[in-house]
């Protein structure tokens, strides 16, 4: 193979300790001992983690092309709809609450009211759906909605002619398929049709119409159009997005969230019974996400899901907590909710014998699903306001384990009240983050519950510089441009699957989070995720195909490694390898909140570095999105945003106390301060009741280095209740101080040297097949000796599986493939061979052994 040539960011080379030359040198060692197999791999070990985020569901896996089907997405204009008329015609639209479909679900229909009309003429409503109606040629659609007619309507055609049902182009100009409705009465009725394209072009951004010719009255409801759906189910999913899903081969599904399982508050959580039955009894909720979900996805829907790609369902069940601090305490007031997790479990797996169980038969399903896993509720260490997940996990695990003794219970955070089977962890670091985390669990007690990692992905900017170097970033929440990651971000999900496989004795679970994303700006919420989308096309990201090499090849029993990197020349002197001492400015922030900073000081000993009294202005400081403006000598932040910040002073002093007062007017959290900031994304942020106003964090943002600096801690802030700040700083200790009160002591350390490589292997018992897998995270090859130790023959059947590119490469609706795997065939292996590991890059090497 050719060695890629990559700039080096110099940073990473001193992390790493790599030099720039080093061809010559020789291999470093990869020994896999076939003697002695470790533990079985579980076959539930890779599967994926969804809920309704970034139009995941509506508008994404979700069939459904119609957005506010039902008109409730706003209750004072009919959003995404929109009156269409020819030349010379005319009509309104609005919204009618009086004679609904009916009470549970259809309760504001769309009203529309022609009033002048000529032949030849027409008038509509038309939807732009998820960011267009897509249009695939020589297909059919399935359209239906329910429709009524006005009083006064002439002739027994309702409104004078026919209801026309059209996919078109935006300006009307180009009709894809058509379809019409001979007859529309005075009562609620459901029409079906199909619509039919041609030989057409592929479009994404048509519309749906439905028009009359006559004047008169029309209200409808429930509008929906389907296209083709996997394996055909009514109601059903996306056919792309599916196979992309099932390429991953996944073993289980855990839904329905995530934040989608808790809501903004308890009303908004997932209601399971209300996802049930038919289409016109689901009302559909507020998501917590910015957006409201139709739940045409339900919870028979998920369980389907689960069918179709062959996975166990993960269920979650909602157990008191709301991410706005709303929550419901263990005792009489939880019973309702424990009652309602038990009866979705019987809704599942029960017969049709038993209540709910009859329930799924009659919604079409008679045969129950099997369940292993269920997780009583999602990220309750963030309760810390009232912390009471423990006696709520109590009541729900001794409910559960009484009627279903065989299942086993998943707890969100470590709880002692009882023993939870398996413990959820969730990681969202940066790749060198990610890379440390590999080795996490080599140390886990294994007397301890299991451990399901639930939640994790590589969070991270790889930013080009002027000098063709590259570095990396935490990703702030504010960033939009990427909704998708690099290959950089792959190669630290690469590294952390190696350390998961490899102790797959503690480690029965593993999801990626987040699963799908719509692409269009204004359409995600939370970036980067593993697939990516728009209305024809979609694609799997590099961490996709990470992620998809490792579940194709997992092997079943886990071989142990012992790997002694390649030795390369030392080109960087001892005193360029000492990083130099922390320094930088300060700055304020708020995230979702408005505040208040004033008597901002730094000192260091008796000399003053900055004293802000603001009587220019804001003049020194540079604003980083927000609302900032001075009133009365006070520097205030009004906006709602997140990641607002304001950065002054010089990126090197040293050795100062940072003091400041903080008042917080309004919002969601509490205050942001920084220090050692040497730019909008360089710096140390104590955050102080941050994680919707209920901990204390200190946290490192900035090249190549981007970690937590000390635990969190429950830490809340009052409204309208001035707080005095004080950051003390000394080399590398840091202390912070709220009212005089020390919150953190911290080290500004420099962290430990990455690895270079990171490996696992297994075996097929079946046929004896080793599968190495090898992530090399430098921008330099790696040349290593592999040591089959055991291994009398290797067979000539071998091949390598190769993931590699530059790391800042991103996979996109226009080039889906950038960076995606190649199979090779691996000539020369044998029982002991080198072989060289591209420079960035993720290699499965099938083996045949004997």
């Amino acid at each position: 193979m050719t060695p890629m040539k990559t700039n080096i960011p110099a940073a990473l080379t001193i992390l790493l300790g790599l030099s720039s030359s080093g061809a010559n040198a020789d291999p470093g060692q990869l020994n896999v001992n076939l003697r002695n197999p470790g533990a079985r791999i579980s076959p539930m070990f890779h599967g994926l983690m969804t809920e309704e985020i970034n139009h995941s569901y509506d508008g994404g896996l979700y069939g459904e092309l119609i957005q506010n089907r039902i008109f409730r997405d706003n209750s004072d204009e009919p959003v995404h709809w929109s009156l269409i008329k020819s030349e010379g015609a005319d009509g309104t639209i609005e919204l009618d609450d009086r004679d609904p479909v009916n009470t549970a679900a259809l309760t504001r229909s769309l009203k529309l009211a022609v009033t002048a009309i000529g032949p030849g003429e027409r008038v509509g409503v038309a939807n732009d759906g998820f960011w267009g109606i897509p249009v695939h040629p020589n297909t059919q659609y399935r359209a239906s909605f329910y429709a009524k007619a006005g009083d006064g309507l002439g002739g027994p055609l309702g409104l004078g002619g026919p209801l026309t049902v059209d996919i078109e182009s935006n300006d009307g100009k180009a009709v894809y398929a058509s379809g019409s409705v001979a007859a529309i009465d005075g009562q609620w009725r459901k029409y079906e049709l199909t619509l039919t394209t041609s030989n057409v072009d592929p479009a994404a951004d048509a519309r749906f119409v439905i028009s009359v010719t006559g004047k008169g009255t029309l209200w409808l409801n429930l509008v929906s159009l389907f296209p083709p759906t996997f394996n055909n189910r009514p109601n059903g999913n996306r056919v792309d997005l599916m196979r992309l899903l099932g390429d991953l081969k996944p073993s289980f599904l855990r839904f329905p969230g995530g934040n989608y399982l808790e809501g903004d508050t308890v009303d908004e959580r997932f209601a399971w019974k209300n996802t049930i039955g038919s289409l016109d009894q689901r009302p559909g909720h507020q998501g917590p996400w910015k957006y409201r979900s139709s739940d045409g996805l339900g919870l028979l829907e998920f369980l389907d899901w689960c069918q179709d790609l062959h996975m166990q369902p993960v269920l979650a069940v909602f157990a008191g907590y709301a991410l706005n601090g709303h929550h419901v305490a263990a005792g009489a007031d939880l019973e309702p909710f424990v009652q309602e997790a038990l009866d979705e479990i019987e809704y599942c797996t029960g017969d049709a014998s038993t209540k709910w169980g009859r329930e799924r038969a009659k919604d079409g399903h008679p045969e129950p699903f099997e369940i292993q896993y269920v997780e009583i509720g999602n990220e309750d260490q963030f309760d810390r306001i009232h912390g009471n997940y423990e006696d709520r996990f109590a009541q729900f695990y001794d409910a559960i384990k009484a009627k279903y003794p065989r299942l086993q219970l998943i707890a969100t955070t470590p709880v002692k009240s009882r023993m939870p089977d398996v413990i959820d962890d969730h990681y969202y670091p940066t790749s060198h983050e990610m890379m440390r985390l590999a080795h996490k669990y080599d140390s886990y007690d294994r007397s301890k519950p299991k451990i399901f990692v639930g939640e994790w992905a590589t969070r991270e900017i790889t930013k080009a510089k002027p000098d063709g170097t590259v570095s990396y970033h935490r990703m702030p929440w504010a960033y939009k441009d990427s909704p998708t990651p690099d290959l950089h971000a792959a190669l630290g999900d690469a590294a952390f699957m190696t350390g998961m496989e490899r102790n797959c004795d503690v480690i029965v679970m593993n999801c990626y989070a987040p699963l799908l994303t719509r692409v269009e700006p204004g359409a995600f919420q939370w970036n980067p995720n593993l697939i990516g989308y728009d209305s024809l096309s979609s694609y799997g990201s590099p961490s996709y195909y990470a992620q998809k090499m490792f579940a194709e090849n997992m092997g079943d029993t886990i071989l142990p490694v012992d790997i002694s990197e390649q030795k390369l020349p030392a080109n960087i002197s001892e005193e360029k390898q000492k990083l130099p001492p922390p320094a930088g400015g300060i700055g304020v922030g708020t995230w979702e909140t408005q505040a208040i900073y004033k008597d901002i000081r730094v000192m260091r000993n008796d000399q003053v570095l900055l004293q802000s009294d603001f009587s220019k202005g804001t003049d020194g400081w540079q604003a980083h999105d927000g609302r900032w403006d001075v009133v009365d000598g006070a520097m205030t932040q009004t906006s709602s945003g997140r990641d607002c910040r304001m950065i002054a002073g010089d990126p090197n002093w040293t050795d100062y106390t940072y003091s400041l007062k903080a008042l917080k007017t309004g919002g969601a959290e509490g205050f942001r301060v920084l220090f050692h900031a040497h730019g909008p994304d360089d710096f140390i942020l104590w955050n102080i009741g941050g994680w919707q106003n209920s901990s204390s964090t200190l946290e490192k943002s900035g090249d190549d280095d981007n970690r937590e600096l000390a635990p969190s801690a429950p830490l809340s802030i009052d409204n309208n209740r001035w707080y005095d700040i004080r950051v003390e700083l000394k080399g590398a200790d840091i202390k912070c101080y709220l009212d005089d009160k020390l919150i953190v002591h911290a080290t500004d350390a420099a962290p430990a040297p990455l690895s270079a490589i990171y490996a696992t292997a297994s075996r097929v018992d079946s046929t004896g097949q080793v599968i190495l897998k090898v992530v090399n995270v430098t921008p330099l090859p790696q040349n290593l000796q592999i040591n089959l130790n055991g291994a009398k023959e290797v067979g000539r059947d071998a091949h390598l599986v190769l993931l590699t590119g530059e790391p800042q490469d991103v996979n996109t609706i226009d080039e889906p493939r950038k960076i995606a795997p190649r199979e090779l065939r691996l000539d020369g292996a044998a029982p002991s061979f080198v072989h060289e590991f591209p420079a960035y890059s993720v290699s499965v090497l099938k083996l045949a052994v004997k």
